[in-house]
């Protein structure tokens, strides 16, 4: 019994943000950890494992081009924009890589089941 499923191959730039992403993740475990992750608030360092692991899931999400994974992670950066607004540490870098890789994840998001 042999079964075919359609698998869509993986852009080169969606191959690129998810490697990215990976190392992102693993850089970003030490933050949580970090004396200054405690100073800004008790209740920060858990926000950054908590978005650490969300956008960790969306990663492998694209990297399997899933539609849900561009939807998920595009809501975890707008929730981060208003965290950071809110906290008064929003600047234009902030926005400007999350930005980047919801450009190139929607325009590959029809090649996504």
């Amino acid at each position: 019994m042999n079964e075919f499923t359609e698998t869509a191959e993986r852009p080169i730039a969606i191959t690129i943000i998810c490697v990215l992403g990976f190392i992102g993740t693993l850089l970003a475990v030490p933050m949580i950890f970090s004396p200054v992750a405690q100073q800004i608030g008790s209740w920060y360092p858990i926000y950054i494992g908590l978005t650490s692991l969300i956008g960790l899931v969306c990663m492998i999400g694209l990297w399997m081009m899933k539609k849900w994974a561009v939807y998920t992670y595009t809501g975890l950066v707008a929730l981060n924009q208003v965290v950071l607004l809110a906290m008064g540490l929003w600047s234009t870098m902030a926005l400007l890589m999350p930005a980047v890789v919801i450009f190139f994840a929607l325009k590959h998001v029809s090649k996504m089941s």
